[in-house]
């Protein structure tokens, strides 16, 4: 009674009022930020990488930063494009360096290409950055013919991934809320329904990435466009998730109810509790990675228990607001009458009826779909280089492949080594004995340690170049104190790979814990659980191998980056689980329901319960496939990988796993799947 008072048309009205009040409260006291910022490459925050880098920017070399200017042409270099790229050189220096006089150009052996190394000052205002950047591409590029340009190095690369990632999220939105816009259409066939809902989860996006700054600048961190693009569909997906199943029943119940209010306050009643369970177990895998040793898993957490948050209370406190002071019109053409009787029944529930004749033959056939789904996962290779990450290759990696190939000064792998004082002779003498190594040159001082400069002769990124780095960092464990540490790329490369083993040991086992407990909880059972969890990670591993026989097919991709198995395992179980959670509460309410004096049994509520949720739940899932699928349209390989591995496996777990598995498991089950739980409704499972 108190909700049917809550949702009565006036109450209702200021529920809404106050909803907007405390949302523009949110937004006012949330910090704001209108810089966009690339994925971070750096070490793991507690590496020995990351604690050389903290080291190495004490020194009067890390003051300032350097820009190559990278000159290519199809034939030789002329003496007249020499002339000019040095004149060119000498106008770059002359503008923005105190040096009176550098070097002409470095020229290859094939005497194609040519590159200048222009030594900057160090700034971290990124309009001024490509203020620069710009203007020293401009005066490179003059008077020159047949001539490409390259800017690369270290502001080369700094700008290049700046300019990838600009204008990425409200790319990101666009067609994310194009998606959905399409897809509720479809859904409600109405031209009016679909803004209510949009507009609660778009303002619900919004907020939930104000917030999540807001949080993330309190603990001093920074969310970069892979972090704030993963949490926009997160938000979205989920948000038009909880409108949907809110939706589909507020519109069962204003057919049995003649009183909005009524209806909207059954509707809230039956829907409440799974949005909380399916809420409340994506927060608990959320908070998961608060303990990930990448600190992009880390902000990803924190982001997304903020964005599901937000989406949860959306959901459950605005909606029913926002929908219940509308008349029913709003259902438009298809608008539910009190008393309206349907007209056949449900195509779900036929489709329930017809696995319950067959439940053996329909299960065995999803378990072969799903093995040969899987067979491609057996040929998976991981690992991208930085260069391999992007969808479009930056102008910076394009420079730097140039100087690898064609300059010896550019090859090998280089590495930073920070040596106490004291050890610094006994240290280079025991990286200048190793076979591997090219070159050792100590630095200067600073801070107790003196830098050394090591050249290796590997591939950077390599499997060679990796196992070198552990090598030498062992080998310096015993020289000296023990205190020398190894950094540079390849360093950081190692200990972003042992950050990511770490968190899948962490990640894996925990994910499942918490996915098992809520179903526990919710469903209070064992049997249930754990089948509903087999066939969510059984779905995984047919997502993984079917994506990569599309990434193979479609993409040509070299391999799949290391943390997204973390990533989509994490974001497959979380959210594939919802539609199982969705449908088994609602077998449980349905199998509860007395009939001539006892319950109709699982048998009948799996039966009823496909033919009420099917339709919304299939809707929820090919929405949530989509929305992830815009990922794709962000620059990151990696964050297109994890975009198409969630949507194929949403697809699997809503059009396969939670269609045909789980419905022909129950009926083979029957009412052990409540065990230990004994249901009266076991006396009446048969007919």
């Amino acid at each position: 009674m108190f909700l049917n008072r809550v949702f009565s048309r006036w109450t209702a009205l200021a529920g809404l009022l106050v909803s907007l009040a405390v949302t523009a409260g949110l937004f006012a006291l949330s910090a704001t930020t209108d810089v966009e910022t690339a994925p971070e490459s750096g070490a793991p925050s507690a590496s020995e990488a990351a604690k050389v880098a903290r080291i190495v920017s004490a020194f009067p070399e890390s003051a300032g930063t350097s820009i190559w200017v990278v000159y290519d042409s199809a034939s030789d270099l002329t003496d007249t494009q020499l002339e000019t790229i040095n004149a060119n050189l000498s106008e770059i220096t002359a503008e923005f360096t105190d040096i009176p006089m550098l070097p002409g150009a470095q020229v290859s052996d094939d005497g194609q290409s040519a590159v200048g190394i222009i030594p900057l000052e160090k700034t971290n205002v990124v309009e001024d950055q490509k203020e620069r950047y710009a203007a020293i591409a401009e005066l490179a590029n003059a008077d020159l013919t047949d001539v490409k340009v390259y800017l690369s190095g270290p502001e080369g690369f700094a700008i290049d991934i700046s300019n990838v990632f600009a204008g990425a999220d409200f790319t990101l939105l666009a067609v994310t809320a194009s998606v959905v816009v399409v897809l509720l259409l479809v859904t409600y066939r109405s031209p009016i329904l679909w803004i209510i809902p949009l507009a609660v989860v778009g303002v619900a996006d919004q907020l939930a990435g104000r917030m999540a700054e807001y949080v993330a600048t309190l603990l001093d961190q920074k969310l970069d466009a892979s972090v704030t693009g993963i949490l926009s569909v997160l938000v979205f997906g989920a948000g038009t998730n909880y409108a949907l199943l809110l939706i589909s029943r507020y519109r069962e119940e204003l057919i049995r109810t003649e009183s909005k209010a009524e209806a909207m306050a059954k509707a809230v009643r039956g829907v409440t509790p799974a949005i909380l369970a399916s809420g409340g177990t994506v927060l608990l895998v959320m908070a998961t990675l608060l303990f990930a040793q990448l600190d992009s898993n880390f902000n990803l957490g924190l982001a997304g228990l903020v964005g599901i948050a937000v989406a949860m209370a959306a959901g459950i406190l605005v909606l029913p607001f926002a929908l219940v002071v509308w008349p029913r019109g709003i259902f438009w053409p298809r608008v539910p009458r009190f008393g309206q009787v349907a007209a056949k029944e449900s195509l779900w529930a036929r489709a329930g009826a017809g696995i319950a004749r067959r439940p053996v033959l329909t299960g065995l056939a999803s378990v072969v779909v799903a093995l040969v789904l899987a067979i491609p996962a057996l040929s998976i290779q991981s690992g991208l280089t930085q260069a391999e990450r992007f969808m479009s290759t930056p102008d910076a990696v394009v420079g730097q492949t140039i100087l690898t190939d064609k300059f010896e000064a550019f090859q090998g792998s280089r590495a930073t080594v920070v040596s106490p004082d004291s050890d610094v002779d006994q240290v280079v003498e025991s990286l200048d004995s190793r076979s591997d190594v090219t070159a050792v040159a100590a630095g200067s001082s600073a801070g107790g340690y003196t830098l050394v400069s090591v050249t290796l002769d590997h591939e950077s990124e390599s499997d060679d170049a990796k196992a070198a780095i552990v090598d030498v960092r062992d080998e310096l464990d015993s020289v000296g104190d023990g205190t020398a540490m190894v950094g540079g790329v390849d360093a950081v490369v190692v200990d972003t790979e042992a950050a990511i083993d770490a968190d899948e040991a962490l990640i894996f086992p925990t994910v499942l814990a918490i996915v098992f407990l809520m179903l526990v909880i919710v469903l209070r059972a064992l049997v249930a659980p754990a089948l509903l969890l087999a066939t969510v990670v059984a779905s995984y591993f047919a997502a993984i191998g079917a994506s990569w026989f599309l990434f193979q097919l479609i993409w040509g991709f070299p391999a799949l980056d290391a943390n997204v198995f973390v990533l989509s395992f994490l974001f497959l179980v979380a959210l594939g689980i919802d539609y199982n959670m969705f449908l088994m509460t609602r077998v449980k309410e349905e199998s509860e329901v007395v009939e001539g004096g006892v319950p109709t049994g699982i048998r009948q509520g799996m039966i009823r319960a496909l033919g009420a949720t099917g339709g919304v739940i299939t809707s929820a899932g090919v929405l949530l496939a989509a929305v992830f699928a815009v990922l794709g349209v962000l620059p990151l390989i990696t964050l297109t990988q994890i975009g198409v591995i969630v949507c194929v496996g949403v697809l699997l777990d809503t059009l396969l796993v939670r269609t045909v598995v789980v419905p022909s498991l129950t009926f083979m089950v029957g009412e052990r799947m409540w065990w230990p739980r004994r249901p009266a409704a076991s006396v009446s499972t048969t007919k």
